[in-house]
């Protein structure tokens, strides 16, 4: 009976998901939204999880956040499948490339947030915008992996080794304290009054809010406790 029961219930959630969405889970089409009934039916166990970098997956970021003067090797990076709620509270489909070492903190963070229903707007690869940060911050797109150096700087940034994520980025800009300049810069009516009152697409990150508390307790630092600059869409490891 319990058996009887399960397989009823699998087809009742079937019976809810089209044949579209189904596909689209199984070739993981980014920013594509499905419903709770596909991904129950799929299973959220598979919508979490890490895989080596592929072939087609590499052929993406050639060129773009895997540049010509790359030093990271291929095999020390990870790409991740991740849900999340979008910012009308729909379930999306979300990538990303991460260093080894903290892909399966990233998956259990994401699961954490998608499962506390936690919005972020889109979770696609930089390379979807050229490695270009700013135009993929502009857009509120989270990301982290992209072989570049710190805003303003020589050095190389904690993206380059895919150990650093930006979430939210248009909502939780980098500033320059020294300057005054916000990146993105369309995030600057973002980058003060940051109380939690304000009606907001997406939450702004603090020290109270739930994505800031799962980064620091699987070790992250954020870039909001800096003292030269505010980052306060940046974790990294």
């Amino acid at each position: 009976m319990k058996y009887l029961s399960l397989s009823i219930l699998v087809i009742l959630l079937c019976s809810f998901t089209t044949p579209d969405e189904t596909q689209t889970l199984r070739e993981w089409t980014p920013a594509a939204v499905v419903s709770d009934e596909a991904v129950k039916a799929y299973s959220l166990d598979s919508c979490f999880h890490a895989y080596p970098i592929s072939d087609a997956i590499f052929t993406r970021m050639q060129g773009k956040s895997f540049k010509k003067n790359c030093t990271i090797p291929r095999s020390t990076l990870r790409y991740l499948r991740v849900l999340h709620r979008n910012v009308d509270g729909k379930t999306q489909l979300g990538e990303i490339v991460c260093n080894q070492s903290i892909a399966n903190d990233l998956l259990d963070i994401f699961r954490q947030l998608y499962k506390q229903g936690y919005k972020i707007e889109r979770i696609t690869l930089i390379d979807d915008y050229d490695a270009d940060d700013e135009r993929s911050m502009s857009l509120n797109n989270t990301s982290c992996f992209n072989f570049r150096v710190v805003s303003g700087t020589t050095k190389l940034s904690k993206h380059a080794q895919g150990l650093a994520i930006d979430i939210n980025p248009l909502y939780n800009p980098y500033i320059h304290l020294n300057n005054g300049k916000v990146e993105p810069a369309n995030g600057k009516p973002y980058a003060t009054n940051r109380t939690a009152n304000r009606k907001l697409p997406v939450p702004f990150i603090n020290t109270s809010d739930l994505c800031y508390r799962l980064f620091i307790q699987h070790g992250f630092r954020w870039g909001g406790a800096w003292k030269t600059v505010k980052d306060y869409q940046h974790f990294e490891k």
